[in-house]
């Protein structure tokens, strides 16, 4: 099948996850020449965007007003909404956004777990990590913890969890270590990271800390959760996994679940 062009489409993509680098990707090189803007909440997915290809980048957070500006002044063909599935403020503000700007708005919300295969005996689903923390100081006192959820969701588990049992795999970026720094977890509890990694890889640090109980959320394949649950189940350690939250008004929205039905999305406009 032919490569179908779409020429001058300008492109207002939140970005700052996995799933956004793909699309920035995917979009130049399915698309005549696209103009795309992606805003990121960190430095860091900002220049990941760059290397990606975007044209330009906001590396800051945006509310509503500052939105709609660009959107009105910069005239976007369309709103690409590719923000992490747990980020629900930030795909509200966006469906506010482009209904303000009057720009057609499309979420990209990769798969869940629902759609994956996962049969696991050790797997309990809690609805926050404050609940996470709640469960584990209730069950598994002073047993070691890993962390795999990133370095925002930590400290509502440590409000019920000891920092010495405590373990969080972070990005390594300066604001990530110096805010699990702030909440007063010391060097050896840091491991600091990039990447989706393999099932034997997150085993082998799983053993390395001695892990009990690990704390994931539900983002995905794109978020590596399905090797994260095969090396948990196969050393039996036991898994929190908070739910992916629903967002209620995404059922009005045009939601698309991959890069082809993006592509048909966008050649309509």
């Amino acid at each position: 099948m032919n490569t179908v062009k779409n020429k001058n489409l300008a492109i207002f993509l939140m970005g700052g996850t996995k799933d956004s680098i793909n699309i920035i990707k995917f979009l130049k090189k399915e698309f005549d020449n696209p103009y795309i803007l992606t805003t990121t909440t960190t430095d860091y997915g900002g220049q990941l965007a760059k290397d990606a290809g975007s044209d330009e980048i906001i590396a800051e957070p945006l509310d509503i007003e500052s939105m709609v500006t660009l959107l009105k002044e910069k005239n976007f063909n369309v709103f690409i909404d590719s923000t992490h599935p747990f980020a629900i403020n930030g795909t509200k503000s966006a469906i506010e956004a482009s209904k303000i700007a009057n720009v057609p708005y499309i979420r990209f919300e990769r798969p869940s777990l629902k759609q994956e295969k996962v049969n696991m005996d050790n797997i309990y689903h809690v609805k926050s990590f404050e609940d996470a923390g709640k469960l584990i100081a209730n069950n598994w006192k002073n047993e070691n913890v890993l962390h795999l959820a990133g370095v925002n969701t930590i400290e509502d588990v440590l409000k019920s969890v000891a920092k010495e049992d405590f373990y969080v795999r972070v990005l390594p970026v300066t604001s990530s270590i110096e805010k699990c720094r702030n909440l007063g977890l010391d060097g050896k509890h840091i491991i600091a990271m990039q990447g989706t990694f393999s099932k034997e890889f997150n085993k082998s640090l799983m053993m390395e800390l001695r892990t009990k109980i690990i704390i994931t959320k539900e983002s995905g394949a794109t978020g590596g959760v399905p090797s994260k649950l095969s090396a948990a189940n196969e050393l039996g350690i036991t898994v929190i996994l908070v739910d992916r939250p629903e967002i209620a008004i995404l059922k009005y929205e045009n939601v698309v679940n991959d890069l082809n039905q993006l592509k048909n999305k966008l050649n309509q406009i």
